[in-house]
């Protein structure tokens, strides 16, 4: 999907490749954005209404393409999610509005609130492109597209998602009933602030749950203007509260809450191993991750050498590098690994970095400054280790965290950049011979979130896909999303999915009901 929205719209006309398109947006019928929108909701979100934090303490959310401070934002902690967790709890009792709404009016209001934020759309993406820096095209015409869609999705399987009649042995009637699960608490990332949000909402409102999310301290502000929207759409109070904090204090209370029945969670391997552990330690809440990756994207030496160059390069820079299934590992049949490294060194230079809100700029500032130099560390640390800097490999700018595009070639399975994951515009190049050769080194990681093959041999292609050990699959393509398929990883890139008929999974319980019966019949 997130390559298919770019393809099927002006972004894209007249190539087939993604990194041509930005000279035609301004041609295309996004509308001018607003580089200076008015922040309007900067408090916590608690039963339809606007709080400070208990503590009235605040933090600072900072537009990275200036490190200049937009607005200080209410800093939500333990206190906060206690009276957020008490708010959805009232609204979850029997016989409130919520419990008692009809399945096919939770779609509704879904479909409702889809509708506000199509209406919002360009204020959206200005918001998500400043507090982000993404660029703006992006903001508007890929995440606010396909949040949208994700919402409609779920509106759809609000009342379609149900129990069966089991025939049971003996004068028995037996049936199943899938109940939420109860008060969920959600912790969302900075790199995709509206889509991880709605991936979040959507299955958990359709099955009738009540939500406490803390949003990234990074990224606050366009989660909380969808909060205003959830209260004009119609839910009803305390069935959505939205607290911006730190993961220490916001995201640990609601992993340890008594009250609290299943986590879901985006983000780095490392805090998932916290949230796993605090939610066994406190009342063994149900726990899904989205974790890191180190996703190798396989190219061999019948791929379409055009196509096989854009697509390396749209999987790695895509979002400033900052997606958990990023195609960081980058391996290359040996008869073709030449020309291709010259080619994408050529693609890297040539793509274009500045103001976010520019319809010429393909790839804007990393998050924070935080982000900013761990990359720079980790493109020393590929020197240091003897991996071959290509181009880039410096800051792009005297203000804002603005990365050069950066390739290395000559890298090792064993250096630190091909074991870790960078999250940032720095593409790893590896030469490999054989398919089973390859096979092996690519499920060598501790990820297991994505993957990709490039062939046009259709046996290699299934052959390949079969055997390695990702979540998620893409034969000559990438980032292929929609809210129709899953998504979630193998190994230490997480459990449980997100999105798709599998998405909702997690978001129910399954209840058997048996009831004696004078005589059955078939």
């Amino acid at each position: 999907m997130l390559w298919a929205v770019l393809r099927g719209s002006r972004f894209c006309r007249g190539s087939a490749r993604f990194g041509a398109p930005f000279s035609a947006a301004a041609a295309s019928p996004i509308p001018a954005p607003n580089p200076r929108p008015d922040i309007t909701f900067n408090k916590i979100f608690i039963n339809n209404e606007w709080h400070d934090a208990v503590s009235k303490k605040t933090f600072p959310t900072v537009n990275p393409a200036t490190g200049e401070v937009i607005c200080q934002v209410a800093e939500g902690d333990k206190a906060d999610v206690d009276k957020a967790v008490k708010a959805a709890k009232a609204a979850f009792q029997l016989g409130s509005p919520w419990r008692r709404m009809d399945a096919s009016h939770r779609g509704k209001l879904l479909n409702r609130l889809a509708d506000l934020i199509e209406r919002d759309r360009a204020y959206l993406a200005a918001l998500e492109t400043l507090d982000n820096g993404k660029p703006y095209s992006i903001s508007y015409l890929v995440d606010l597209d396909m949040v949208v869609k994700c919402l409609r999705y779920f509106a759809g399987w609000a009342d379609k998602f149900h129990g069966k009649t089991i025939p049971l042995d003996g004068d028995f009637f037996c049936y199943t009933r899938h109940e939420p699960v109860g008060v969920c608490g959600q912790i969302i990332p900075w790199n995709f602030p509206l889509l991880m949000q709605a991936w979040k909402l959507g299955p958990a409102l359709a099955t009738g749950n009540v939500v406490v999310m803390k949003v990234a301290e990074q990224t606050p502000l366009s989660a909380l203007y969808v909060a205003n929207l959830i209260k004009e759409a119609g839910f009803p109070p305390g069935v959505v509260n939205i607290i911006p904090g730190y993961g220490p204090t916001a995201g640990a209370a609601i992993s340890s809450h008594m009250d609290i029945d299943k986590v879901a969670f985006t983000g780095s391997t490392e805090v998932g191993h916290l949230i796993q552990k605090a939610a066994a330690e406190s009342n063994l809440k149900r726990v899904t991750l989205e974790l890191g990756g180190k996703s190798p994207n396989i190219i061999m030496s019948d791929a379409d050498m055009d196509w096989a160059v854009d697509q390396a390069h749209f999987a790695l820079f895509f979002n400033q590098g900052q997606c958990c299934c990023a195609g960081s590992r980058t391996y290359v049949q040996e008869d073709i690994y030449h020309e291709f490294v010259e080619r994408s060194v050529e693609k890297a230079k040539s793509r274009v970095v500045g103001n976010p809100f520019d319809f010429k700029t393909e790839q804007g500032p990393q998050v924070d400054e935080e982000q900013f130099k761990k990359i720079l560390g980790y493109i020393s640390t590929g020197k240091r280790e003897g991996a071959k800097l290509l181009c880039g490999g410096n800051p792009a700018a005297e203000k804002g965290y603005f990365i050069q595009p950066t390739v290395f070639g000559d890298v090792q399975d064993n250096m630190t950049i091909a074991r870790e994951e960078i999250f940032g515009p720095v593409m790893q190049i590896l030469k490999f011979k054989t398919i089973e050769e390859v096979i092996e080194r690519a499920n060598d990681s501790k990820y297991g979130l994505a993957a990709a093959v490039f062939t046009k041999d259709l046996d290699k292609a299934n052959y390949v896909s079969q055997s390695l050990r990702a979540g998620t699959v893409w034969i000559n393509c990438y980032d292929v999303f929609g809210a129709q398929a899953p998504f979630g990883g193998y190994k230490a890139s997480g459990n449980g999915r997100e999105l798709g008929e599998y998405g909702l999974e997690a978001y129910v319980e399954v209840k058997n009901v048996t009831i004696k019966i004078p005589q059955k019949n078939s």
